[in-house]
């Protein structure tokens, strides 16, 4: 049986592992990935069908930052 899952880019949130945990909890599968995976990866990871969403976890902070990446 495949499952559902969420995945979560990490743009550097102190967070993030927190979100997962609470999306796990919630009996969703999820996998955390540094915020570089390329657009051809993302397709890929999502090739079964059961990707249901992307959360992209950062700082408030760097939404200001000027080197900070981009999604």
């Amino acid at each position: 049986m495949l499952h559902q899952k969420i995945l979560i880019l990490d743009f550097g949130s102190q967070v993030t592992q927190l979100i997962a945990r609470r999306v796990r909890e919630a009996h969703v599968f999820c996998e955390v990935h540094p915020c570089d995976v390329t657009d051809e990866w993302i397709r890929e990871y999502a090739k079964d069908g059961n990707l249901k969403g992307v959360i992209l976890s950062g700082s408030h902070a760097s939404v200001y930052e000027e080197s900070t990446d981009k999604a």
